[in-house]
């Protein structure tokens, strides 16, 4: 499990490296916001842990790194308890917020928490490549923006994720899927539903990395 931890006291960064690492957790330690925005630029880490007042800016500004690459999991470590701070670090999609001094059983009980419930989250989340399906919320991500399919279009996403690796004849595709009225979708109009889901979520739907046709039997999800 591998932690990022952003912190200027040095005295600090040393404890924590030092509990984390007791913990089995991998520490990447940085000092910065300069050193911390190259290091997740190259990287990504499991949680994240960052310190709010930093020499050359603020823990906010990390944070909007990292959830720019993903919905990556955040704690704040910081002296201040105001509200204000809470709150910002909150709307900007903080996971928790610890104040120092803090006791080093509350702040593992607190990691362990956070990393328990993303656990939960990605048993509902299918990931291929920049798309991600949440499937408890019936939502789709392309680069982590949110793409709004129609009902068929997303059904037949999820005919295609259920059978990922498997080649799927036209036919199995129109026993799968019906329209919203429970009638059956005629050939033509599975050409329709096909190009304009590929439009969505492809980079490129003339040239498709994921719905690919494998000529004379079907459609092949990779």
């Amino acid at each position: 499990m591998t932690i990022f931890v952003l912190e200027d006291d040095e005295a600090i960064g040393i404890g924590l490296n030092y509990i984390l690492e007791n913990e089995n957790f991998c520490v990447t330690l940085a000092k910065t916001v300069k050193e911390a925005n190259e290091i997740i630029s190259a990287k990504e880490f499991e949680l994240y842990i960052l310190d709010l007042s930093l020499p050359d800016g603020q823990g906010y500004d990390v944070c909007k790194l990292i959830k720019s690459k993903g919905d990556f999991p955040v704690i704040f470590l910081t002296a201040f308890d105001d509200e204000v701070n809470v709150v910002t670090g909150f709307e900007l999609g903080a996971d928790d917020y610890i104040s120092k001094p803090f006791r080093v059983k509350e702040l593992i009980a607190r990691i362990r928490s956070v990393l328990r419930r993303y656990s939960r989250e990605e048993e509902t989340k299918i990931k291929i490549g920049d798309l991600t399906v949440n499937t408890a919320e019936a939502k789709v991500y392309v680069k982590n923006e949110e793409i709004i399919l129609t009902a068929m279009e997303y059904r037949l996403l999820l005919s295609f994720l259920n059978n990922r690796g498997k080649i799927l004849t036209r036919q199995k595709l129109l026993e799968e899927i019906w329209d919203v009225d429970g009638d059956f979708v005629n050939d033509n109009t599975l050409t329709v539903y096909i190009k304009r889901l590929r439009d969505k979520i492809e980079k490129n739907s003339e040239e498709p990395e994921l719905i690919k046709t494998v000529r004379g039997m079907g459609y092949i999800l990779k």
